[in-house]
């Protein structure tokens, strides 16, 4: 764990919910830190699930991998124990089977919300949003808006939104807004004011938590 980096995107993450709470268009809470994970980059998440502090959130992703229950059992048993949300990438039967808290939909799955926040009231449902994407998924509890800076991963191709144009999207949307890619220790504190909900990340996020 690299606990300076680990400090300094937890109390930006903080700092970003206590504002977004004063103007909160979300029914329940939501974590300031979502730790989304990616079988390339983040092939043993609950390590980093495990030095998470309580009340942020793990996103599980697992894109069809044969250990994808496996994994998520474990991360349920670490994030139960830390007191940390999960959510399941898509696959509603996995988050139904391992008791996760809810569900993250990518923006191609996006017309799920509806009848997900009706068959499942209890669960906290967020979905993908990237440049251009309208925000005002009114089934959403939040979007996650990607890339705010130049990233990694699936998004490495993508040109990055800025602070400029993500404080307009967020000002915009219907639902509170993750700023997510390319965040780190060193950019994050840019974030302040700028109408974020929270952080969201991978490799950053890995870097700074594992256990």
């Amino acid at each position: 764990m690299n606990r300076s980096d680990a400090e300094t995107l937890w109390e930006v993450a903080r700092v970003l919910a206590r504002d977004a709470a004063k103007v909160s268009r979300s029914p329940r809470p939501l974590p300031p830190l979502l730790f989304f994970t990616d079988p390339v980059r983040t092939p043993r998440p609950w390590e980093t699930a495990a030095g998470l502090p309580a009340g942020s959130g793990v996103v599980f992703r697992h894109f069809g991998r044969p250990d994808a229950r496996e994994t998520a059992l474990r991360l349920r048993e670490t994030t139960a124990a830390g007191g940390v949300i999960l959510l399941i990438g898509l696959d509603a039967d996995l988050a139904g089977a391992v008791g996760a808290d809810g569900l993250h939909l990518p923006e191609r799955a996006l017309d799920q919300a509806r009848s997900l926040s009706e068959t499942r009231p209890d669960w906290l449902i967020t979905g993908a949003a990237h440049a251009g994407a309208a925000l005002d998924a009114p089934h959403l509890h939040a979007r996650v808006l990607s890339p705010v800076f130049a990233a990694g991963g699936a998004s490495s191709d993508t040109p990055a939104l800025g602070l400029a144009a993500f404080r307009a999207l967020a000002a915009a949307a219907a639902v509170p807004v993750y700023a997510l890619g390319g965040i780190d220790a060193g950019n994050a504190r840019g974030l302040i004011g700028s109408g974020a909900c929270g952080l969201a990340g991978v490799s950053a996020i890995q870097a700074a938590f594992s256990a």
